[in-house]
């Protein structure tokens, strides 16, 4: 590194001087230096302020150019990065200059945040709640054997005996990490996305504390192949008003899952619901067109579809026009005729106990549809 630095320093002083600092951080890396010694490194070749924070242990170091403890609170930051480790940004590396940010600032806090890292990792605890896929699959896996969940378990950090549940996420908004810090607090959960859904570990999980706007399913076997594979289910029912469900919740509506999904399409009170809704979750098909040789719905058909199942969910879920009406914030009567075009279209009377449980299900067999 140091031969290639002398080579180009003639022909770019800026990368030059950026080969040098890589090089800098690698001797100090390889050399396995604790923080302090980092943030006194850092300093002394920025010639300021430098200072690393960590925000599971609130662990601040601020240290001056001659490599002593920098005195009183802290200066604005002419420059940050953040410490990434396992995808999760875990704290915050920063330069204090009195004037504007170094021409090579950048690449300084670059390699100093990846030397933090490093360093959490190696001395620790690194507090973090993202977990190795790898690792969460041999956990979650039907396939694996027991001996090797267990392995996986003690690698995650989970103490031997203790059953560990799982919840199966939809977070569209929120990080995965924060999701799991929410919802266990004050005890280890680890976190992964696994085909594009996220899985939360740990040794209880409150439903009561999952942030608005996630969705989750959480598993009730004991064991975490089976525990996963209800978690999934589960969340493949969850709606905007029943965001969070668990598996023991579901009853019968949990074999619906086990159902091919040909053969949910072809039941005439789900194609009927399908008919009216239009073709769930699938934006290649609605740019295209719904797959039955209709066109895409418009905006307002959009709307429209959208009132049509928000009333029948509500409606399915109270079991009456008035405490639907009330869900709804609509009066009674706007809830009835809503109820009634329902119906009609449906072939089903939804005012008998036989014509709601009809309708509860075909809604279930729907979402999974929408899955």
């Amino acid at each position: 590194m140091e031969a290639l630095a002398v080579r180009l320093s003639g022909l770019d002083p800026y990368v030059d001087g950026a080969l040098r600092i890589v090089a800098f951080y690698d001797t100090l890396m390889r050399r396995r230096v604790d923080l302090p010694a980092l943030a006194r490194a850092s300093a002394g070749l920025a010639e300021c302020v430098a200072g690393v924070g960590l925000r599971g242990t609130g662990r601040t170091i601020r240290v001056g150019p001659d490599g002593r403890e920098a005195p009183g609170p802290a200066g604005p930051a002419s420059g940050t990065v953040p410490v990434v480790l396992d995808e999760e940004e875990i704290g915050t590396v920063w330069l204090e200059r009195a004037g504007p940010a170094g021409p090579l600032d950048e690449v300084l806090l670059d390699r100093l945040a990846l030397a933090v890292a490093g360093a959490v990792e190696r001395y620790g605890p690194a507090r973090t709640t993202m977990a190795d896929p790898a690792l969460v699959e041999l956990v979650i896996g039907a396939e694996t054997d027991e001996a090797a969940r267990a392995r996986a378990l003690r690698l995650l950090g989970f103490a031997v005996g203790p059953v560990v549940r799982v919840a199966a996420v939809r977070s569209p908004r929120l990080p995965l990490d924060q999701v799991g810090g929410a919802v266990c607090p004050g005890g280890p959960v680890k976190a992964a996305r696994i085909g594009g859904v996220g899985v939360l570990l740990a040794p209880g999980l409150e439903r009561d504390r999952f942030p608005a706007g996630v969705r989750a399913g959480l598993g009730a076997a004991d064991r975490p192949d089976l525990a996963w594979r209800e978690a999934r289910t589960a969340l493949r029912l969850t709606t905007a008003r029943e965001p969070v469900l668990e598996h023991a919740e579901l009853g019968a509506l949990a074999l619906l899952a086990e159902v091919p999904r040909e053969v949910l399409r072809g039941n005439p009170d789900v194609a009927a619901l399908v008919r009216l809704a239009g073709a769930p979750g699938d934006a290649e098909e609605d740019a295209r067109g719904n797959g039955d040789g209709r066109e895409a719905q418009t905006p307002r058909e959009a709307r429209e579809a959208l009132d049509t199942l928000n009333t029948l969910e509500a409606y399915c879920a109270a079991g009456s026009l008035r405490r639907a009406a009330d869900a709804l914030h609509l009066h009674h009567s706007s809830v009835a005729r809503r109820v009634d075009l329902i119906g009609r279209a449906l072939s089903v009377d939804l005012t008998t106990p036989t014509g709601l449980t009809r309708a509860r299900m075909a809604l279930a067999a729907w979402r999974l549809l929408g899955d």
